[in-house]
């Protein structure tokens, strides 16, 4: 045989064998591929320990475990959340955490809520952080925030309003009224009353504050010409410095209130949706509105 018959030969031998490897590790790739699919989506066992761990994960059984639920506020949005003369914190979302604390734990179950009063800025990293279980602090439900917490169904819908000073009461009527020059506009830093102004009234100077009275304050003094916040907490310092302010009650934006849990914990988000339906039905949820949307208000404006 000729050295190029024999190369030749050598040549188409190692060809094949490079084939049959080949198709060997085809076969064993796709082996271990239908291993792997079957393992991840099957039924039966491995489908099950999947839902059971997913279960075991919610923070509805770090709740339980503790004996305790945490709840993050920033205790200056009334009537949500306030301070009341001995310093407790009382309000709408802090009656529902107590409601919900029965729910979780039975008779007694409210002594087992921790409220946990956080600064606006940090309250959602902290929530993320598992400084708490859950955000009860009137939080509207923007796609921003969306992208870093889940809602659960609303259970409070307002508009931004406006306070303006007395003097000014036939002079501004509208936001659109203040959209101009020279007109001084007061909001919270951070929240919807700050985005609000800045979209509906770009021609007006904005004046942020770290806390709501702040705002308000700079328009009962005569100060500021108007300050922009959600419509119960307008409601509150109409009542607060009625001899000094007034209120202007058609809504400038539409905004549901929910609140905000971790993501991925589909059983603890399908509890609160749950719970917010039985308050709703049985009477618990028009009640304390009426304590602290009607009945509080009212009491603040005859001490006034």
């Amino acid at each position: 045989m000729g050295a190029d018959k024999a190369q030749s030969l050598l040549f188409v031998f190692h060809c094949d064998l490079i084939k049959e490897r080949s198709l060997k590790m085809k076969k064993l790739f796709f082996a271990l591929l239908t291993l792997i699919l079957l393992g991840s989506f099957g039924s039966g066992p491995a489908m099950a320990f999947t839902t059971e761990d997913m279960a075991k994960a919610s923070a509805l059984e770090e709740i339980l475990k503790r004996g305790q639920l945490l709840v993050g506020m920033e205790a200056g949005y009334q009537p949500f959340e306030m301070q009341d003369e001995k310093g407790n914190i009382v309000g709408f979302d802090v009656d529902m955490a107590y409601e919900m604390g029965k729910a979780i734990f039975g008779e007694g179950g409210e002594k087992k809520v921790k409220l946990i009063n956080t600064a606006w800025e940090g309250i959602i990293p902290a929530l993320m952080t598992h400084k708490f279980d859950i955000i009860m602090s009137g939080m509207t439900i923007l796609q921003s925030r969306n992208l870093k917490v889940n809602f659960c169904e609303p259970y409070y819908y307002i508009g931004q309003c406006l306070l303006i000073n007395k003097k000014d009461k036939g002079k501004y009527r509208s936001y659109k009224d203040l959209n101009k020059k020279g007109v001084i506009v007061t909001s919270k830093l951070g929240v919807t009353g700050a985005f609000t102004a800045e979209k509906m009234m770009p021609k007006a100077t904005l004046r942020l504050f770290k806390t709501e009275a702040e705002g308000a304050l700079q328009v009962a003094n005569g100060i500021a010409d108007a300050y922009i916040y959600d419509e119960p907490q307008v409601r509150v310092f109409a009542a607060k410095y009625k001899a000094k302010t007034v209120g202007i009650f058609d809504p400038i934006t539409y905004e549901p209130l929910a609140w905000a849990i971790r993501k991925g914990d589909p059983d603890f988000l399908n509890w609160l949706n749950n719970f917010l339906r039985q308050v709703r039905g049985d009477g618990r949820w028009e009640q304390f509105k009426q304590k602290w949307f009607v009945d509080y208000i009212e009491e603040l404006a005859k001490k006034q």
